[in-house]
């Protein structure tokens, strides 16, 4: 059973930063896709961003592009998520999720096992 444990979450200014972590254990990090994804009070579940197995190829929402970046370290088995220019329209609960099949996919039914989220909250 793979289990996936966010953490880095908390308050922050609209403007700011911050780097969420998240995990795995139990199962075959390396050969996960890793996913990024929030739900907000009141909405869906969203998908932020995901990563390849390898690291090679990644996808963002449009939301995100350019102010949030994805990455692994499969030696660690943790993905992350580095949030700049931080806006409060991004204040949500942050899951990560894995993926066995390889491909990139923001389908939140593709993926195989999830956290339990981290809170972020951004003040304007």
């Amino acid at each position: 059973q793979v289990q996936l444990v966010e953490s880095g979450g908390g308050l922050v200014q609209a403007g700011g930063s911050l780097r969420l972590s998240c995990a795995a254990s139990g199962g075959t990090f390396s050969s996960y896709t890793m996913g990024w994804f929030r739900q907000a009070p009141g909405r869906e579940r969203e998908f932020v961003a995901a990563i390849h197995w390898s690291g090679g190829n990644t996808r963002y929402a449009a939301s995100v592009k350019g102010r949030f970046t994805i990455s692994r370290d499969n030696a660690k088995n943790t993905v992350y998520l580095q949030m700049n220019s931080l806006k409060p329209e991004d204040t949500a609960v942050y899951y990560c999720a894995a993926a066995t099949l390889g491909e990139v996919t923001s389908t939140p039914s593709a993926y195989d096992y999830w956290g339990q989220g981290t809170q972020v909250t951004v003040s304007s």
